[in-house]
């Protein structure tokens, strides 16, 4: 006699999209999770046939898909949410955000910026984030808290930054941080974060790709963002993206972010090295980047991630938002309707951004033995009835308030919109007093 298998958490009865590589969407689905792992999904059985849970989770009404991943963004950044809005890209970055940094990010500001965008993602169905900043072991502790899976990337430069005073020590400084990270917890994974080609010299990006690569970590760049960056480097330089392969730090282990000015030879170059792409459409928007060739990096089989970049240039961490807004910007500016279809956006938003950030074998699908990393949404809402597609409805329609339920490598950390993992109320009043202070400094 055969004897029922039993489970940690067992849902069942809504619609599951798995993202696999068919695309499975099961209309009364079931998964089941044992430890942190899923060991079952398909068709509901019906109630009478469940099999035993310690938790049992009736989803009927919802939509049931594998946790979002940002690919990309600056955690603490949340701190300067519309602070300076409205600004070309240099004046933005040069006039205020570096001002605004040197003066007010310190390890009690990262902190708190830090659990504002963990709450923020966590809320609005991200499950896993690639953060680049300074000061970022106050990012891994805040991260850590939460409860959210994340890659975090020591920030370098070639000047002063917050942590890092000399900047002949960043590199050394970043290495650190990977050491002491590195088995720290399963849930973070440590990575070196050069900001770009024209704020870290050659010998500063290849001693930092070097230490990646000593240390089996991603290495994450800035890389032709927009269409003069190439002008910050020396006089006759090839394009930020030939600069970065010459320097030889393009490889499997390089997520590349914005690739908003490629030519063909910058997509044949990142396909052939096998690095990855961070696409971050609303921020290349709001700074009039200009708009990366996605579709292109895509046929060339190169791995692209949705990332929402920092609040101060987004203005949020909703990936349903950056979902629907990626596939409208590609769709006017091919005049293509068919372009950036649905089904595309939502596997950059998940499979694609776990496999740009190096953790494709272990998240961003629903099948069995990965991480049980997922969401639910809540469906029967004015605004997702009626049903015909559900992966349509989920990129189009669907809102990061719509997400009920998050669980994480196997762990309830939202159920019923209650962070479990957080105090919301704490958090909120000391980012509120955080902006009243730095909004005195504004000039």
């Amino acid at each position: 006699m055969r004897v029922e298998e039993h489970y940690d958490i067992v849902i069942h009865g809504g619609t599951v999209i798995t993202v696999n590589d068919t695309f499975d969407v099961f209309p009364r689905g079931l998964v089941c999770i044992r430890g942190n792992r899923l060991a079952r999904i398909g068709a509901d059985p019906g109630t009478a046939s469940l099999p035993p849970a310690a938790k049992t989770i009736d989803a009927g009404g919802m939509f049931v898909l594998p946790g979002l991943v940002n690919a990309h963004t600056h955690l603490p950044m949340t701190v300067f949410r519309g602070l300076a809005d409205d600004l070309p890209l240099q004046q933005w970055l040069e006039k205020h955000i570096f001002p605004a940094e040197s003066r007010h990010i310190h390890p009690d500001t990262v902190e708190i910026g830090s659990l504002l965008a963990c709450a923020e993602m966590i809320l609005s169905g991200t499950t896993t984030c690639c953060d680049g900043y300074f000061l970022e072991d106050d990012v891994a502790n805040a991260a850590l808290g939460s409860g959210i899976r994340a890659v975090l990337g020591q920030g370098i430069i070639d000047q002063p930054a917050p942590g890092v005073p000399d900047p002949s020590d960043n590199v050394a400084a970043a290495d650190r941080f990977v050491a002491r990270w590195q088995k720290a917890s399963p849930m973070l994974r440590p990575s070196i974060f050069c900001h770009a080609a024209y704020t870290c010299s050659s010998a500063t990006l290849q001693a930092a790709k070097k230490a990646a690569d000593t240390a089996g970590v991603l290495f994450q760049i800035h890389a032709a963002e927009t269409q003069t960056e190439g002008l910050g480097l020396k006089a006759g330089q090839p394009s930020p993206v030939k600069y970065l392969d010459q320097l030889g730090v393009l490889d499997a282990n390089t997520l590349l972010v914005h690739c908003v000015w490629l030519d063909e030879t910058d997509v044949e170059i990142i396909a052939r090295r096998g690095s990855t792409v961070a696409h971050c459409p609303e921020s290349n928007m709001k700074l009039a980047s200009g708009v990366a060739p996605v579709s292109e990096l895509l046929a060339a089989g190169v791995a692209v991630g949705l990332g929402t970049d920092g609040c101060a240039s987004n203005n949020n961490l909703d990936l349903f938002q950056e979902m629907d807004m990626a596939a409208k910007l590609h769709k006017v500016h091919r005049m293509d309707p068919t372009a950036a279809d649905a089904a595309t956006v939502l596997r950059m938003a998940t499979a694609g951004g776990a496999a740009a950030v190096g953790l494709g074998s272990d998240i961003g699908t629903l099948e069995q033995g990965k991480k049980a990393d997922l969401i639910l949404l809540e469906a029967r809402q004015p605004h997702l009835v009626p049903l015909y597609h559900p992966i349509s409805q989920v990129v189009y329609a669907a809102k990061g308030s719509d997400v009920r339920t998050v669980i994480i490598d196997g762990r309830l950390v939202l159920e019923n919109r209650r962070l479990l993992t957080l105090n919301l109320e704490q958090i909120l009043d000391r980012a509120t007093e955080l902006g009243k202070t730095i909004q005195r400094t504004v000039g």
